[in-house]
């Protein structure tokens, strides 16, 4: 009997050599921005897209603020286009760090999706920065 996992058979190994290797070139984890972070090694840009009121509440500590919907050339005019960003939203439930890569590559900017977003961030463990008096009242909400 076949089980589940191989009722469709693996890429071969060139193949998912290939796949996973470019995925690697659009995605970036919490994890690896962290270390970056403590290393001191910012050699990105972090931008949360979020609305202003979901930052507030609650983003990763170094993030700007540029939502989504608002990105265009006039707002990122002063990076060079050598700048990479590296972008999240609220979480894998959310497409608005998709919608903001795909902003800033047409753009001709490199970018790249901080996988797994706040929702990531926390399962993580690390802290956010907030902006209110009361750290309770953190959501992962994204309102993008």
């Amino acid at each position: 009997m076949t089980s589940l996992v191989r009722s469709i058979a693996a890429a071969p190994s060139a193949i998912a050599l290939m796949h996973f290797a470019n995925r690697l070139s659009f995605e970036t984890d919490c994890s690896d921005v962290y270390s970056s972070q403590q290393a001191g090694e910012l050699d990105f840009v972090l931008l949360d897209v979020r609305s202003p009121e979901a930052f507030a509440r609650g983003h990763v500590p170094g993030a700007l603020n540029m939502p989504g919907r608002l990105l265009d050339a006039e707002c990122l005019a002063g990076y060079s286009r050598g700048t990479l960003f590296v972008v999240y939203c609220a979480g894998p439930h959310c497409n608005g760090a998709n919608k903001a890569a795909v902003k800033l590559a047409a753009l001709q900017y490199p970018v790249k999706e901080m996988i797994g977003g706040i929702t990531g961030w926390l399962d993580e463990g690390f802290a956010l920065s907030v902006e209110v008096a009361r750290a309770e009242s953190v959501t992962v909400s994204c309102a993008c």
